[in-house]
């Protein structure tokens, strides 16, 4: 036991290295700005003051939003999906995987989950003894279920996922931003340093390597910055661009999207003033998303339609009896692209819950 308690000890100190060195390449960065350029290097005061205002708010929304990617806790699954005991001594004591299955459809029956694994089994974890919601996946370094996880970071030694996921990409965006204005105001000192148009100075090395440093960080962060755009676009995660999602129509990528409109408001929010803040305004509680049932053959969508109730009767159902279009979200509170399988008086009378296909934004 000590030595597997030191070896995790290790690990959780070694955790922290790429983040105290991106801390250590900050805090070089703002000394060979502000005193090597502005204070020793920069005559005007006017280009100073200038300088010194717009890096100051450049580097505070930098350091603010890091922050917060860095402390925020991931957010886990409610004891909602955890088994009742009963269930879980239960659950134990079956060797079968069938009967398994059975003991987590009957507890997952009431619960806002509408994806299963590829073998169309309920979506359990053993490590934390949980049903798991839609987009939640278990952190092997984190050792927790993390909701709607889309990957670990080592720069910030956190997962990244529902709770701070907004504030990873105003990491990149302001981190992107930072490197950009330093890069772009260090460029004419550090072509008159080169060409020897000043003289050789202390402030010399820091200026030729803070645009070396600075311009390599934004071709980097650039392309992360982008992927995770046209994530956010998509409403995807990392897990699910390389994993589809499984519906009850199979896998299905676009599953959670909403069009770009709503999958921006679903990250950030419904007011638009607080979405530059690295504060939290995500929608939702991590463990319900809105949903679109995307069947892209017409003909396979009669068919689905006319086998409908007997597939909800059956015995081996692997999802929750709830339908996909009950999924409950504000965000589809007020759309008017629904277009039924059939006329309304006829659901009624035949009191068959029938699916509701939604058609996409793009």
């Amino acid at each position: 036991m000590a030595p597997s308690h030191v070896l995790k000890c290790c690990q959780k100190v070694l955790a922290w290295v790429p983040v105290a060195f991106i801390a250590l390449v900050v805090a070089w960065s703002y000394y060979a700005y502000v005193v090597e350029l502005c204070v020793f290097t920069i005559s005007s005061t006017a280009e100073k003051v200038v300088y010194l205002v717009v890096f100051h708010l450049s580097f505070v929304m930098f350091v603010w939003s890091y922050w917060k990617t860095i402390f925020t806790s991931p957010a886990s699954p409610s004891n909602e999906f955890c088994l009742s005991k009963a269930d879980k001594e239960q659950y134990e004591k079956e060797e079968r995987p069938e009967s398994q299955q059975e003991i987590l459809r009957r507890a997952a029956k009431d619960l806002p989950i509408y994806t299963t694994t590829a073998s169309r089994a309920i979506r359990y974890c053993d490590r934390c003894q949980l049903i798991k919601p839609d987009r939640c996946h278990h952190c092997s370094a984190c050792d927790i279920c993390v909701l709607k996880m889309d990957h670990h970071c080592p720069w910030v030694n956190n997962c990244v996922g529902f709770s701070n996921y907004k504030f990873f990409l105003l990491f990149l965006m302001y981190s992107l931003l930072y490197c950009l204005f330093v890069a772009a105001t260090v460029l004419q000192y550090f072509i008159k340093f080169w060409t020897n148009e000043l003289p050789d100075t202390h402030a010399k090395f820091h200026v030729l390597f803070l645009f070396f440093v600075a311009a390599m960080f934004f071709i980097s962060i650039l392309s992360l910055f982008s992927y995770h755009c046209w994530l956010v676009g998509k409403n995807r995660s990392t897990i699910e661009t390389f994993r589809a999602p499984t519906f009850r129509n199979g896998p299905d990528k676009n599953g959670f999207s909403l069009g770009c409109s709503k999958n921006l408001r679903e990250v950030f929010g419904d007011e638009k003033k607080y979405w530059l803040l690295p504060i939290f305004t995500s929608l939702g509680d991590g463990c319900n998303f809105p949903t679109r049932l995307v069947i892209m053959d017409p003909e396979q969508l009669t068919v689905s339609s006319q086998n409908e109730p007997a597939k909800s009767s059956g015995t081996n159902q692997s999802f929750p009896t709830r339908p996909l279009s009950e999924s409950q979200n504000r965000l589809l509170a007020s759309d008017s692209q629904w277009v039924e399988s059939g006329p309304e008086e006829e659901n009624v009378k035949s009191g068959v819950k029938k699916h509701i296909i939604v058609s996409l934004e793009s």
